[in-house]
């Protein structure tokens, strides 16, 4: 990544703050208003000196101490102002900046967030991104941007002010603000480096911590917990190192600092020591002079902090922008078809074929196949035949490399993406539940159902007696992905969020697969009633649960090799008999032969 930040990357940042105008317009006079105290308290002091204190004038005294806490007051009001104003931006921005690249990732196929590498990075590094890079952007317009401009006008002042003050000393202030504040900053990149590898360590102890938290069943069940321990102590301490290494340096920092710029005000006022004995400058000019020329060394050296914080908000709003500009590849043409009401359910595979990107084996290859509204059609073979990829195709989280799929005669590309799948209703084998109660899960089916038709819902997905014996019933808290919940309950709920949606077509991806008996039996009875009057096609590993379907696809590397029912497959079809004999045994196919 590049450590220049890009201008027009922060000009189109700006651009996000346009509703906010009036905001930044008063942040601006605040702004303007505390920087232009400051330089004024610099004259404050000079009166003070020259007609107070040295003119023993008590009355010139009082007034320029009570000027100089008026212009105190109002540098405070101005400062407590722009500091709420820019900070309010920051996190407006923070915040409009994070809903933006949320809702355009829901827009994106689940592929995008499913990489582990390459343009998404995974669902883990795209979370990073929405949380620390606006925080980062939150730090530069809240704060950074502010004390930039604020430096800026101090330090423009603040030269003028000495140019005017004393021509001659000001030239050699000038020239020796860079010998005194680079050695500061070349030993301050030092510390920056420091900073971020002992950031990375912290990270590093919370993303371990996190996964043995998160597996603690694992841990315990291994009994790894003194590994764990070991390991994690480890971590500590060479994040106690890091973090110890970055204080050392920045001592020397701060040490080297104050020896620097003490030093440069010695050279100062000595020098214009020399003036006032000379009777070129009066007391109270050299100290509003070495007021002004602390203004402007602290100004430059704000300045170049300010700098590495605007590259660094530069990179996060690169790779924040580069999500919102990725392009769904999922989308509906300028005009797009309109489903018929109701939608029949009437299904067509024309020569489709497909292969997932970075890899060269096709997925589905030539794949024909004709479903009829209203059957009920299983999908068979072994793993990596095709089976889950077909499913997905139909949800349109993919578009087919060749060939067609059509619902109702409709080509998918055809339609806008949300409106097939209100048609479409998946089961999986692994249910996603949400954080929230059961009746808040439930409602993705329908998010305006009643509580008597969740109670509908729930009863025919034979899961309204768990649901009741929740202790606050629809309303307890499952907890994050439904973890209060066995497999079977699970699946149920799944079951009856897909009888409130009330699909024309339903998808059933291994639902029974990792129940055990009872579980399975409560699942297949809630699936058999789902499947009523509904265009079904059920991945089954378990046969024994689709061998009553109206017609079974046996697939293999991609390609449909066999359909028919059961009976048919055992005579006709030699890899559904292999599959038939791991499953039921051969000596149970030769009963069933006999008793055909």
């Amino acid at each position: 990544m590049s450590t220049r930040p890009n201008p027009r990357i922060l000009l189109r940042l700006l651009g996000l703050l346009r509703p906010y105008h009036w905001r930044l317009v008063l942040a601006g006079v605040a702004l303007l208003v505390a920087a232009s105290s400051v330089l004024v308290l610099g004259q404050g002091l000079r009166l003070v000196i020259d007609q107070g204190f040295l003119a023993d004038d008590r009355s010139r005294l009082n007034q320029a101490l009570c000027l100089m806490l008026a212009v105190v007051s109002v540098l405070a009001m101005a400062s407590a102002l722009r500091y709420y104003l820019v900070t309010w931006i920051g996190e407006r921005l923070a915040g409009d900046l994070r809903r933006q690249v949320f809702d355009h990732l829901l827009s994106l196929e689940p592929s995008f967030f499913e990489a582990g590498s390459g343009e998404g990075g995974g669902a883990g590094e795209i979370t990073s991104r929405l949380t620390a890079d606006t925080s980062v952007l939150q730090s530069l317009f809240g704060s950074s941007l502010s004390m930039a401009v604020r430096n800026l006008l101090m330090l423009a002042g603040a030269v003028i002010l000495m140019l005017v003050t004393q021509p001659l000393l000001s030239a050699i202030v000038l020239l020796g603000i860079p010998v005194t504040v680079l050695p500061i900053l070349w030993y301050g990149r030092r510390v920056r480096r420091l900073s971020r590898f002992s950031q990375d360590r912290v990270a590093e102890l919370g993303r371990y911590a996190g996964e043995a938290l998160n597996g603690i069943r694992t841990v315990q069940a291994f009994h790894h917990e003194d590994i764990q321990r070991h390991n994690y102590a480890q971590r500590v301490e060479e994040a106690f190192a890091s973090a110890v290494e970055r204080t050392r340096q920045r001592a020397w920092l701060t040490g080297i600092a104050m020896l620097v710029v003490f030093a440069a005000v010695g050279i100062m006022l000595w020098q214009g020591g020399q003036a006032v004995l000379a009777g070129t400058m009066t007391a109270g000019e050299l100290s509003a002079f070495v007021f002004y020329a602390v203004l402007a060394a602290g100004a430059v050296a704000t300045l170049s902090e300010v700098a590495g914080d605007v590259q660094r908000a530069a990179g996060a709003a690169e790779r924040l922008l580069e999500l919102l500009d990725t392009q769904p590849s999922i989308h509906a043409p300028g005009d797009a078809a309109t489903l018929p009401e109701p939608v029949n359910g009437d299904i067509r595979f024309e020569a489709v074929n497909f292969t997932y990107p970075g890899r060269d084996q096709p997925a589905l290859e030539g794949l024909d196949l004709h479903i009829h509204p209203g059957e009920r059609v299983a999908l068979v073979g072994p793993s990596g035949a095709g089976k889950s990829t077909l499913l997905s195709l139909l949800l349109r989280f993919h578009d087919p490399d060749h060939g067609r799929l059509m619902l109702d005669g409709i080509d998918l590309r055809k339609l806008e993406p949300q409106s097939l799948r209100r048609t479409l209703g998946l089961v999986a084998q692994e249910p996603t539940l949400f954080t929230g109660s059961a009746a808040e899960n439930l409602r993705y089916g329908k998010p305006d159902a009643t509580l008597e038709e969740l109670r509908e819902a729930a009863r025919d997905a034979n899961a309204l007696d768990f649901i009741e014996a929740l202790p606050l019933g629809f309303d307890t808290p499952l907890g994050a992905s439904g973890i209060q919940l066995s497999g079977g309950q699970r699946q149920r709920l799944a079951i009856a969020r897909a009888l409130l949606k009330n699909p024309r077509v339903l998808l059933l991806d291994e639902a029974t697969s990792a129940l055990d008996a009872e579980s399975e039996r409560l699942v297949q009875q809630a699936l058999d009633r789902l499947m009523q009057g509904r265009t079904s096609l059920v991945i089954a590993h378990r046969l024994a649960t689709v061998v009553a379907a109206d017609r079974l696809l046996v697939l293999e590397a991609g390609k449909l090799v066999a359909q028919g029912r059961h009976d048919e497959l055992l005579k006709t079809s030699p890899l559904y008999r292999h599959l038939a004999e791991l499953q039921f045994g051969t000596h149970h196919l030769i009963s069933y032969a006999d008793e055909l």
